[in-house]
């Protein structure tokens, strides 16, 4: 029987961009020649929703409250004016209807509710912003509104990035989820099967793949799958994606396969091909799995008896956004955060450089798990044909790499390739704040179209990074970051609080370093989070290790298992450090707006901290240490500009005469001009032209500075003379 396999993500994870995972599996399932249908049910309910239709239906429901609120009430009473204005609203911000942006920025056009409130604080913040993206702003707060409106009066666990969130994070037990699956629908449910229907019954599936890669998506998962058994018996049904691979591992209850058929973990691509292979028992044998969970004789069973090998990054086929509505996908402005704005404005398309992390120690993080744990980097070439691939069949040629941390020398060798081809790319990824990050590497990636980059700094001390075995130190985290900003790359910081054994006045020293990196200008963007302890990590694994003096497990006193990942535990410090995230929240929302620089430390708290440790000049003399200009031998040299226009004249001083050679150049910006001796500008010119960034060949330093002495002499003296600082300063790169 001919395979045919539909695979879905389900409501709700991004508005502007579809999560790749069901396009990475589709792509390989191509090399496979195994037909499959694609869909993002998730913005297909949104746009089902937020429609004229969807929301003449939605206001004439019974409101579920009683007793509406004064908000509620009013956007209730002003339903004519969105039901006339939502198309339109939905249009533009799918980039369909642009001019729209005149009329909402008259602030007379949208009914306006409580979300609206937000614009007088927000004023200041949003004053600079053009006015196609201030109409993205004034759009979102109207979406909001209805949310708002949803949440009370239809539905309490709509949200537009997760749906029923409460009920999928840490479900260690499944009854609650399984109690409200035996409920009736909702209405958001109701849509959301409305459009499973119609698509079953066009595609009629052999094999039903729904992704689930948060907790706000696991709900909904359930709603498809248990739709599905019912009506369509003979589907067999699995689930795998971010969701099942960190919480799913110890998995036991048996209830959860009234729904699915399989629980699939980690990479995908072997145990799908596995359950789409010919039925084994035709010819007396027996299917083997690859990491799946199935129930056998009335028992819970994982399998893994397949000796077949995981895929190679190069094996498993460039993702196929095919079937997805990519020109339908809406983009919003929620938040003043650059880089929480990046997420959700503007399609991109998501790559991965590697597989794994090449560092995979930090003790935070699921480094048991082989998402993390097995690292392979895929080629530089293979990785840009998947770029110019997919940027000729979706449309776009915006890429969010999306790996755990990005190698710094696989990213200079996509970089290299990229201006090699001589393509227009627009990308951004996830980086360790390495030393690795030079500043010529930094202005390479920027050339490249490298225009943002995100890393984990955590706790801003020197002894909680060496905790966390973080391999990065907060002086060198500023000089990295320094790095980027001079290239004119964003920079965004994953902060933490609460780290195992972390004191009051870490948590302080955190915060006055946080304050003087934005300062003095080198970070853009960031983002507080409170750590929490999973079971995959170093410190879930090993607590006593890390000052965690008691640990309950989330399995303790449970029978069945559904989900196992965040573990109850308490430091020996005693510390309440939730008492921390709104002061340290706020006082980072202020410095990102490059305000409130002089404000006391405690006056972001309402209890009393400690004065800082940290000298208020720690950050600025950290980035001006001298600078070491030696180059390593092994050093590639890559020249970023073009060729020069050339002058030859004599010059002469007190009765002799030489020849020179002026060099004349031009960049996008300026044009600048050199001046130096015949013999060394012959050398010059003729070796621009061999370390061009367009020739495959790359050289090292030693391969010029040999070059340079087989018929000139003084290598150093001419290397560090000031034209060569010239052309250092316009895009001759060290890297």
């Amino acid at each position: 029987m001919k395979q045919k396999l539909f695979l879905i993500t389900p409501p709700f994870t991004q508005l502007n961009t579809p999560y790749p995972a069901t396009a990475y599996i589709k792509g390989f399932l191509n090399t496979k020649n195994i037909e499959s249908v694609q869909a993002d049910l998730g913005i297909e309910v949104i746009l089902e929703l937020f429609s004229k239709k969807g929301l003449e239906n939605l206001f004439q429901l019974k409101p579920k409250t009683p007793k509406l609120t004064p908000n509620t009430q009013r956007i209730f009473a002003l339903q004519d004016e969105y039901i006339k204005t939502i198309d339109s609203v939905i249009a533009f911000l799918q980039g369909k209807n642009p001019t729209l942006a005149l009329q909402i920025c008259q602030e007379d056009y949208l009914p306006e509710a409580s979300r609206f409130s937000q614009l007088e604080e927000l004023d200041w913040a949003f004053g600079t912003m053009g006015t196609q993206d201030k109409a993205k702003h004034l759009a979102t707060l109207y979406l909001e509104d209805i949310s708002d409106f949803i949440i009370e009066c239809v539905d309490e666990n709509f949200g537009f990035s997760r749906y029923a969130e409460r009920l999928g994070r840490s479900a260690n037990s499944f009854d609650e989820l399984y109690e409200a699956l035996q409920k009736e629908p909702t209405y958001i449910d109701e849509i959301l099967i409305a459009l499973l229907k119609k698509k079953i019954e066009i595609i009629h599936p052999t094999l039903f793949l729904i992704s689930v890669p948060f907790p706000g998506n696991l709900y909904a998962a359930f709603r498809c799958a248990q739709w599905v058994k019912k009506h369509y018996p003979n589907i067999k049904i699995a689930m795998g994606g971010g969701f099942p691979n960190t919480e799913l591992r110890s998995l036991s209850d048996k209830r959860v396969f009234e729904f699915f058929d399989y629980i699939t973990l980690d990479d995908g691509e072997l145990p799908i091909e596995l359950l789409t292979s010919p039925d084994p028992s035709e010819v007396g044998e027996t299917r083997t799995y690859k990491r799946t969970f199935l129930l056998e004789n009335g028992e819970v069973v994982y399998k893994n008896n397949s000796l077949k090998k995981d895929y190679k990054q190069s094996q498993v086929g460039t993702p196929d956004y095919s079937d997805l509505l990519l020109d339908k996908y809406i983009s919003v402005i929620e938040i003043v955060n650059p880089m929480h704005r990046m997420w959700s404005d503007g399609r991109w398309n998501k790559l991965t450089m590697a597989h794994g992390c090449y560092w995979g120690k930090c003790t935070f993080c699921d480094i048991s798990l082989d998402y993390i744990k097995i690292y392979e980097p895929v080629a530089a070439n293979l990785i840009v044909d998947r770029i110019q691939e997919l940027s000729e069949k979706t449309g776009q040629n915006g890429f969010h790499f999306v790996d755990e941390a990005a190698p710094p020398a696989l990213m200079r060798e996509v970089a290299l390739e990229i201006l090699r081809r001589k393509i227009s790319v627009t990308w951004w990824t996830n980086i360790r704040f390495e030393k690795s990050f030079t500043k010529d590497l930094c202005l390479l990636l920027k050339a490249s179209g490298c225009i943002a980059v995100s890393g984990g700094l955590e706790v801003a001390s020197d002894r909680l990074l060496k905790l966390i075995d973080k391999g990065v130190t907060v002086e060198q985290v500023a000089k990295v970051t320094r790095n980027f900003t001079e290239a004119g790359v964003m920079v965004h910081a994953y902060l933490m609080y609460g780290y195992p054994t972390q004191t009051v006045q870490e948590t302080v020293d955190s915060l006055e370093m946080v304050r003087q990196l934005f300062e003095v200008g080198v970070l853009q963007s960031g983002f507080w989070h409170q750590f929490a302890m999973t079971a995959h990590s170093p410190v879930g694994m090993y607590p006593e290790q890390f000052g965690v003096v008691s640990v309950s497990s989330p399995l303790d006193g449970l029978g069945d298992v559904f989900a196992n990942n965040d573990i109850n535990y308490s430091d020996k410090t005693g510390i309440d450090h939730d008492q921390f995230s709104f002061g340290l929240k706020k006082s980072l929302f202020n410095f990102m707006h490059g305000i409130c620089f002089d404000y006391p430390l405690q006056d972001w708290f309402e209890f009393k901290i400690p004065k800082t440790k940290i000298p208020e000049d720690f950050i600025f003399k950290a980035l001006h240490d001298e600078v070491n200009f030696n180059s390593k031998p092994n050093a590639k040299v890559v020249w970023l500009g073009g060729e020069p226009t050339i002058e030859h004249f004599a010059k002469s001083k007190k009765g002799s005469s030489w020849k020179m050679m002026k060099l004349t150049f031009h960049d996008k910006k300026e044009s600048f001009t050199i001046q130096v001796n015949k013999l060394e500008g012959e050398w010059l010119v003729d070796m621009l032209q061999k370390i061009t960034v367009k020739n495959s060949k790359v050289y090292s330093f030693n391969e010029l500075k040999l070059d340079f002495e087989s018929s000139l002499e003084n290598f150093e003296m001419f290397w560090h003379s000031k034209p060569i600082n010239s052309l250092r300063n316009f895009g001759l790169l060290i890297l």
